[in-house]
C-alpha cells in the first residue's frame, strides 16, 4: 500500500510538471504581462498624419480621380518576377565588425548592461562579452561573429532578405559621426548597402536612430542630408501615395522623447521649418508604446506609427490584442498603421536581469501567431523586427548550433537555418494574396 502511495505522488507531481510547462508555453505566444519599465532595446515615438492621403501604391502608378478621392489603396506593393513584396519591411543593423574588417570586434563584445536598481544589479554578472566563442546573443549566426563591412556578408544578407520576401530593408541610421553607445560610425557604409541591395531588387528605407541633441531641427537636417545624398539611387524606397505622389518613407525612433508640438514644426504645412510641400517631404512614421501615444502621433504631424518589438505584451503598442484599435484610430484619422512582427525575443546575454521579457520561439509558433495577428487588422505595411539584432534574438536571419566551453547558444532545430526565412517567405505570398483581395 505505501509503495502504491508513492507511485501515486510519483504521478501527480509529473503531471503538475506538464500542467505548468504547458502553461508556460502558451504564455509565450499570448503574454499577458503589461508594459513594463524596461524597453527591450530602445524606447518609442510619436505620429501624426496631415490630412494627406498616405495610403500605399506602387511607385510606378497613377491614381485616377475616384482614387483620389477613396483613402484605399490602388494595389499591393509586389514585385511578382521576385516573389518578394515591397508592403513588408524589415529592420536591419550594420553595426557589427570583426578585426579582420575593423581591427577589433564590435557589438559582438556587448556589455553585460547593469540593472539600475543597484541592489538588483548586484545579483548579475558584470563585464563584456569575448568573441568569436562568447558573443553577445543566445543565438550563434551562421556567419560567424562578422563585420558589417564585408562584402560578401552584405551580399549573404540581401540574398537572405531577397528569399525571404520583404522587400524593403530599413537601416538603423545615425548621422554622420555619430553612433550608438556599443559601436562605431557606420554612416559610409550606406553606399555599399544601397548598391547590393539593388543588386538583389531591394529598396531600402531610413529608421532614424536617437542621438545625444536630437530634436525636430537636427532631424530636419537629417532628412535633408539623406534625400540629397541618397535620394536619386535605385533602391531609395519611396512610398506612393493614391494621390500619386511617391515619398521618401522614413520610420523614426523615439520620438517621444521630442514634443509634439516640437515635431509639428516640422511636420505641418503651418510650422515654422516645415518640410511639407517641399522637395523634403515624406512619409514619417513614429513608434507606438503606450496607448497615450496615438494622441501625441497625430498632435505631431506624422503620417502613421509603427509598434517596432518583438515582445507580445510588452507594451501597449505592441501587444497584438491591442492592434485592432490601433488601426480603427489610425483609419479614423488618415494615418499609417504599421504593425511590427518577430520571431521571438531573448536579450538576455547583454539584459541577464531581463528574462520576463523574453518569448520563446516554440519552433516558428511564435513567429506564425504574431504573423497572423498583423494579417487580421488589414495594414498596408507590416515591419519585420528584425533581420539581425542578434543581441535582442529578434534575427530571422541563419542560425546554426553552437557549443563552446562557456556557452551553449539557442538554435533553430530540428529545423534548417533559413527556418525563419521559409517562414516568412510563405507568409509574404499569403500577406500580397489577400491584400489583393481587400483592394478588390
Amino acid at each position: 500500500m505505501a509503495r502504491l502511495r508513492r507511485r501515486s505522488c510519483v504521478a501527480l507531481f509529473l503531471f503538475a510538471l506538464f500542467v505548468l510547462a504547458t502553461l508556460m508555453g502558451l504564455r509565450t505566444l499570448k503574454p499577458t504581462d503589461g508594459f513594463s519599465a524596461l524597453a527591450p532595446g530602445a524606447d518609442v515615438l510619436p505620429v501624426f498624419g496631415e490630412k494627406v492621403d498616405r495610403r500605399s501604391m506602387p511607385s510606378d502608378a497613377q491614381p485616377s480621380a475616384a482614387q483620389a478621392r477613396n483613402p484605399r489603396p490602388a494595389s499591393s506593393n509586389s514585385s511578382p518576377d521576385k516573389g518578394m513584396s515591397y508592403d513588408v519591411h524589415i529592420f536591419y543593423y550594420m553595426w557589427y565588425g570583426n578585426p579582420q574588417m575593423d581591427e577589433r570586434y564590435l557589438h559582438w563584445d556587448h556589455i553585460l548592461v547593469p540593472h539600475w536598481d543597484p541592489k538588483i544589479a548586484a545579483s548579475y554578472p558584470r563585464g563584456r562579452h569575448v568573441p568569436p566563442e562568447d558573443i553577445a546573443s543566445s543565438f550563434y549566426p551562421e556567419l560567424g561573429p562578422y563585420s558589417s563591412r564585408d562584402p560578401e556578408v552584405l551580399e549573404s544578407h540581401m540574398e537572405q532578405i531577397g528569399a525571404a520576401g520583404a522587400g524593403v530593408l530599413v537601416l538603423s541610421w545615425y548621422p554622420p559621426g555619430l553612433a550608438d553607445d556599443h559601436g562605431e560610425p557606420t554612416e559610409d557604409l550606406v553606399t555599399s548597402i544601397l548598391d547590393a541591395a539593388i543588386r538583389h531588387g531591394l529598396k531600402v528605407a531610413f529608421h532614424i536612430q536617437p542621438y545625444k541633441g536630437r530634436s525636430d531641427h537636427s532631424v530636419h537636417e537629417n532628412i535633408k542630408y539623406i534625400i540629397d545624398r541618397y535620394g536619386d539611387h535605385g533602391a531609395f524606397y519611396r512610398f506612393t501615395t493614391s494621390n500619386g505622389k511617391a515619398l521618401p518613407l522614413f520610420y523614426i525612433y523615439d520620438s517621444y522623447l521630442t514634443p509634439p508640438e516640437a515635431w509639428a514644426e516640422m511636420l505641418t504645412s503651418t510650422g515654422s521649418h516645415s518640410l511639407r510641400g517641399t522637395p523634403y517631404d515624406g512619409v514619417f512614421v513614429a513608434l507606438i508604446v503606450e496607448e497615450r501615444h496615438k494622441n501625441d502621433i497625430l498632435a505631431g504631424g506624422f503620417d502613421g506609427m509603427y509598434t517596432y518589438f518583438a515582445s507580445n505584451g510588452f507594451s501597449y503598442g505592441s501587444s497584438h490584442q491591442n492592434w485592432k484599435g490601433i488601426k480603427t484610430f489610425c483609419d479614423g484619422n488618415n494615418l499609417l498603421f504599421v504593425p511590427s512582427v518577430g520571431p521571438g525575443y531573448i536579450d538576455t546575454s547583454i539584459r541577464p536581469w531581463n528574462n520576463h521579457n523574453t518569448r520563446n520561439r516554440v519552433n516558428g509558433r511564435y513567429y506564425e501567431t504574431a504573423l497572423q495577428a498583423a494579417l487580421n487588422v488589414r495594414p498596408e505595411i507590416v515591419t519585420i523586427t528584425s533581420f539581425n539584432e542578434w543581441h535582442e534574438g529578434t534575427q530571422i536571419e541563419k542560425a546554426v548550433p553552437k557549443k563552446s566551453v562557456t556557452r551553449l547558444y539557442l538554435d533553430y532545430q530540428p529545423h534548417e537555418p533559413d527556418l525563419y526565412l521559409e517562414l516568412t517567405r510563405r507568409w509574404v505570398e499569403q500577406f500580397s494574396k489577400e491584400k489583393e483581395q481587400w483592394l478588390m
